[in-house]
């Protein structure tokens, strides 16, 4: 008789292929084309104060960041970038308002790209052909910045409001500027604080274009309202293959903004998940404190640096099943759980004994996966 593997079933690895871009370079970060999608953020410090920039960039290299934004709106700021730009540990985008002679600045200090935002640049459009020039002799990539908050006035008249097909037009007319003068290393975003305006926007933009995509929610909110509205918007576009990098904007610290945007890239797997814990919302069938043991497992694993789905399951309709499909797993219930390992019961222990067993069965497994060559930074875990 042939045996009938139980273990982690094949799923689909993506929910559609990816809108074909051109791709560009920021610094050591490939953005569009086949270039997995990465994350930014941006610094909340003065840039002119290097010590405490450089401090947060490292905070933020260390949570997942790929590429860092900081601003520029002073000359001091722009004096601070070329020790910024060179000891940064991610390539360092420069975010130009209001003034275009900071962006030659931002070039000139070896900025990995710089950010415009045609909107509110005095004169941009004369010194599109300047801006140009120098930024294809030092290979820096410009991207085109429109949000809704800072519109181009003319295209405000035209339209009454940001609407899709306002972003859209401004950020095109402004690439059209680039392309007058042969320079097509360009990326862009049209970012809007509601949601269905951005995703509209995107996919208008996608359409009409093959230049990167930075996807943004603006102004999304506090963490728990940004969260949902960037998982909305980024899993509404990146589930139709538009985006090559994003950044998700909260009201809190930038490095929690690079957590989110992980998340939400490893939830579409277009990024190999890490530590992954699947638990129940538990219910009435529940016969443990599910909510506990969740949270002692989770505790109990974190820093845990390979791809490991565990599943922490309260009773016996849904927790032998979800436990099977995982790495590792418990299916609770009458003061004791099953520990399930690649989908095989190994034991049965006390409830007590629950969370030790579980700690000390994924260490073995991460260990078994470290010596197998497996990538680190993606376990994953099941509660129910």
């Amino acid at each position: 008789m042939t045996a009938i593997s139980l273990g982690m079933p094949d799923v689909p690895t993506k929910l559609a292929d990816r809108r074909k871009s051109r791709q560009i370079q920021v610094g050591s970060v490939a953005v569009g084309g086949d270039a997995p999608v990465s994350v930014q953020s941006m610094t909340t410090t003065r840039t002119s104060d290097i010590g405490a920039t450089l401090q947060q960039i490292a905070e933020l290299t260390a949570s997942g960041c790929q590429i860092v934004r900081v601003a520029c709106p002073t000359q001091d700021d722009a004096d601070a970038l070329p020790v910024i730009a060179k000891k940064s540990q991610i390539p360092v985008i420069a975010d130009i308002h209001f003034q275009p002679k900071y962006v030659f600045a931002a070039i000139d200090a070896g900025c990995a790209a710089v950010r415009v935002n045609p909107g509110n640049i005095k004169q941009f459009d004369d010194k599109v052909k300047e801006i140009a020039k120098a930024a294809a002799a030092s290979g820096v990539p410009i991207r085109i910045g429109v949000n809704a908050g800072s519109l181009d006035r003319r295209l405000l008249e035209k339209y009454g409001k940001a609407t899709p097909e306002a972003l859209v037009e401004s950020a095109l007319w402004e690439a059209s500027l680039f392309e007058e003068h042969d320079f097509r290393d360009i990326k862009i975003s049209v970012k809007h604080n509601d949601p269905v305006v951005m995703v509209n926007a995107y996919r208008l933009l996608a359409q009409k274009c093959d230049y990167p995509l930075h996807l943004g929610v603006t102004e999304a909110g506090p963490a728990f309202q940004g969260t949902i509205k960037s998982a909305v918007a980024f899993g509404a576009l990146l589930s139709e293959g538009i985006g090559d990098t994003i950044r998700v904007s909260l009201s809190a610290p930038p490095a929690e903004e690079v957590k989110v945007g992980i998340q939400i890239l490893e939830s579409l797997n277009l990024r190999q998940r890490r530590l992954e814990i699947v638990s129940c919302p538990s219910c009435g069938r529940a016969q443990v404190d599910v909510y506990k043991l969740a949270d002692e497992v989770t505790a109990g694993l974190e820093g845990m640096e390979v791809p490991l789905r565990v599943a922490v399951m309260g009773c016996v309709v849904n927790g032998p099943g979800e436990a099977r499909e995982a790495d590792l797993g418990v299916a609770s219930g009458n003061g004791k759980g099953q520990i399930f390992v690649k989908g095989e019961v190994i034991k049965t222990v006390p409830e007590s004994k629950i969370v030790e067993t579980l700690i000390d069965e994924a260490m073995k497994l991460a260990e078994q996966m470290e010596k197998a060559g497996v990538a680190s930074g993606e376990p994953q875990v099941s509660i129910s």
